[in-house]
């Protein structure tokens, strides 16, 4: 049988762990990231909150980058302190830096189907947070829903910024990659809604026969509803829903590789 090929588009720090997995399930992996992650130039803010994380009830963490961002700073993470986040891959994030359920409460949805902002505020103890400090590590961009829940149950919600986010430059050379990978039997693991938009843009950007079409005729896999959404109304004819995780992307990637 063929060696399927796998694209890979989240930014290259995660990505190569994963691309080894790939391999080694048979796929044959490549590396094609539509997200940049940039550090700030003013880390001050980070180290401030590090040194004042047992002032906190709860700091959540939406994405596994922004787990790595603020865990260069910290030594021990205070056992007293709660942690929350979305899905597995933050809880991998987690493990990297040493904090597991072992040694820390976290908090994460029961759904691993759904992993997001209204699922986790499910399963949070909100009443136990009026009136308590919640500290909310994301990118310099993000959606409000969950400070305003907060908020809106008496938290008082502090948002630290711990890195930024761009869609890297669309050069020539990823230009002709694209074409190639267009014209090419492929599964795309698409792991966030603005790695996708950036995929239609950049192929409504190419100047020849409507590869915006052949892009949506590519199997993509999506370990979250929300992109799995924003797919169909993209216009994706072939998307695959996983549980939140690689593992669980690459079980979905066994029964086609």
């Amino acid at each position: 049988m063929r060696t399927k090929k796998v694209i890979i588009t989240r930014p290259l720090a995660q990505a190569r762990d994963f691309a080894g997995k790939v391999n080694q399930i048979g796929g044959e992996s490549i590396l094609f990231p539509l997200i940049e992650i940039h550090a700030l130039p003013d880390q001050i803010p980070l180290c401030e909150k590090v040194q004042e994380l047992a002032d906190y009830a709860l700091v959540v963490f939406v994405s596994p980058n922004a787990i790595d961002a603020f865990f260069q700073h910290v030594t021990i993470w205070p056992a007293m302190v709660p942690i929350a986040v979305m899905g597995a891959g933050s809880r991998f994030a987690l493990a990297h830096h040493g904090v597991t359920d072992q040694n820390a409460r976290i908090i994460s949805p029961a759904n691993a189907l759904k992993t997001d902002s209204e699922t986790l505020m499910e399963v949070l103890d909100t009443s136990a947070l009026a009136g308590k400090k919640v500290l909310i590590v994301r990118g310099t961009d993000g959606r409000d829903f969950l400070s305003d829940a907060l908020h809106s149950v008496g938290a008082e919600v502090v948002l630290l910024s711990a890195y930024q986010r761009s869609a890297p430059e669309f050069s020539e050379q990823k230009k002709a990659e694209l074409l190639t990978l267009l014209e090419t039997e492929c599964h795309w693991v698409i792991t966030s809604s603005e790695a996708l938009r950036t995929l239609v843009s950049w192929c409504a950007q190419l100047e020849e026969d409507d590869f915006v079409a052949k892009l949506q005729h590519q199997n993509i896999i999506v370990p979250h509803a929300r992109i799995a959404e924003v797919a169909q109304d993209l216009g994706f004819h072939f998307i695959t829903l996983t549980a939140s995780g690689d593992e669980n992307v690459l079980v979905a990637l066994q029964s086609h590789v």
